[in-house]
């Protein structure tokens, strides 16, 4: 099955989280031990561009979607995956009273001007970033 298959037939299920906050993108957070050459790569192979840089974090673009790459330690194991929705205080009135035994972070303002709250997906070792953009802090 196509990942166009499986969203064609998500529209078949009953809507229940009519409440719920729009997703508006999902980007993978990528470890790496060398920012610098991580992005090299995907440029030069990939055709993405580079859309946003600081010490220990690069965004990556390419047709709209976007890769990040976070610095990490040698070694670094896990995954992350940022969700950003249109509306975080939606987002978090339907998850919070669904994470009790779950590792999670309240809803904070980054300095880079995204308001997120983050969650531990359980039986996995990836962390959800759920964030609304709120501009410039």
């Amino acid at each position: 099955m196509s990942p166009s298959d499986v969203v064609a037939s998500a529209g078949n299920e009953p809507d229940t989280l009519d409440s719920m906050a729009r997703a508006m993108f999902l980007s993978p957070m990528v470890a790496s031990q060398d920012l610098e050459a991580s992005v090299a790569f995907l440029e030069a192979a990939l055709g993405f561009r580079l859309v946003f840089s600081s010490a220990t974090y690069r965004i990556c673009e390419k047709d709209g979607l976007t890769l990040h790459l976070q610095r990490a330690g040698e070694g670094a194991t896990g995954c992350a995956v940022y969700l950003e929705v249109d509306d975080l205080d939606a987002a978090w009135e339907q998850a919070r009273p669904r994470l009790d035994g779950t590792r999670f972070r309240e809803p904070f303002v980054q300095p880079y001007g995204m308001r997120e709250f983050h969650v531990d997906i359980p039986h996995t070792d990836c962390l959800l970033f759920v964030g609304q953009s709120v501009g410039a802090v």
